[in-house]
């Protein structure tokens, strides 16, 4: 699901495109596509684009909100009016200079919103991490006042805005902390380094234009953060730090990506993460499997995928064949974002 830096990308793009344009009429394909409104939007003019946690914020002249969760496939276009539409666009916004802004969403979980500036969902939200105001004491008066595991916390929208599986992995890994590691357990010199590498994950990754992984593609096209992520994705390869396999575990139905080397957890934590340490993969040794240890020793070659995998067993050997569909599965939607682009700027025409 594109989050914070990938919503923040479209929300520029889309202001470049429509700030001033009038919105003259509306089109439903899908209608559950649409919360109830409770404004009316023909006539207005779109005063301002922006974001808000993983919500794409169109602010109008006569002060509705009009916002945009994309969820997981969603994409947003601005096109001519005659181009022809794919089937799977579900909400078109006429312009009246001949444009449509285009909410296209294959598998129908995204939504858009209407609301009077008052009735706006955004008190649900914590604080923005990159405003200004978002200080380490802001930070430490936060996660002081919670306890549970890194993980789960960082994605809570209600205690961070627009952080999500991507850019938690990738902020836990770079300041070694295990994603199953309480946030009571943290030290000062913890919740600094957690708080600065946040905020950098996040800044690099809006100046590289989010990570284009699966649909996500914004209306000037994709990004690159894909290319510089560490961990995420990268179960049984070599942590960029140690080269020890990365590890994947599933935390409360989220699929979570760390190195167990460098990203060590508290023994006072090691207790209550025994059951989901076992579902890790590739596995600790049979020991550290039993007790919930971490391992002290380098991936065996078994850990591999490829010609360099030796010893696999039936599981470790089904592994190798779900990444190599992975890795399809990446490379087709890679094509499908192309085309989607393809088709958005192509001419009635062409």
């Amino acid at each position: 699901m594109p989050e914070l830096p990938e919503v923040e990308t479209v929300a520029r793009d889309l202001g470049r495109l429509i700030v001033g344009a009038t919105i003259s009429g509306a089109r439903v394909s899908w209608p559950r596509s649409v919360r109830t409104p409770t404004a009316d939007l023909l006539g207005s003019a779109l005063a301002s684009v922006g974001r808000r946690a993983k919500l794409v914020v169109m602010n109008l002249a006569g002060g509705a909100v009009l916002t945009i969760h994309l969820k997981m496939t969603g994409q947003l276009f601005v096109v001519p009016a005659d181009l022809p539409e794919d089937p799977y666009v579900r909400v078109v916004l006429e312009l009246a200079d001949g444009r449509e802004i285009r909410f296209r969403d294959i598998r129908k979980f995204g939504r858009v919103g209407l609301y009077e500036r008052d009735g706006t969902p955004f008190a649900a939200f914590g604080p923005e991490p990159l405003e200004p105001a978002f200080t380490l004491a802001a930070f430490r008066r936060l996660i002081r006042r919670r306890k549970g595991r890194l993980k789960p916390l960082l994605v809570d929208q209600a205690f961070l805005a627009g952080v999500g599986n991507i850019y938690a992995d990738e902020a836990l890994w770079a300041a070694r902390l295990h994603p199953l590691r309480s946030a009571s357990s943290l030290r000062p010199a913890d919740e600094r380094r957690l708080f600065a590498e946040l905020r950098r994950v996040l800044a690099e990754a809006v100046e590289r234009r989010g990570s284009s992984i699966d649909d996500y593609t914004a209306p000037d096209g994709d990004g690159s953060m894909q290319e510089r992520l560490q961990v995420y994705q990268r179960t049984g390869e070599a942590c960029p730090r140690c080269g020890r396999p990365v590890r994947r575990i599933v935390i409360g139905a989220r699929a979570s990506h760390f190195c167990s080397w460098c990203q060590r957890l508290p023994a006072r934590d090691r207790a209550g993460a025994t059951a989901i340490l076992r579902g890790m993969v590739p596995k600790l040794g049979a020991s550290a499997a039993r007790d919930g240890r971490l391992s002290r020793r380098g991936g065996r070659w078994a850990d591999l995928a490829g010609d360099g995998a030796l010893g696999l067993t039936p599981d470790e050997a089904a592994r190798v064949v779900a990444r190599e569909r992975a890795e399809r599965t990446r490379r087709a939607a890679a094509t499908r974002r192309a085309a989607a682009r393809a088709s958005a700027r192509a001419t009635a025409g062409g």
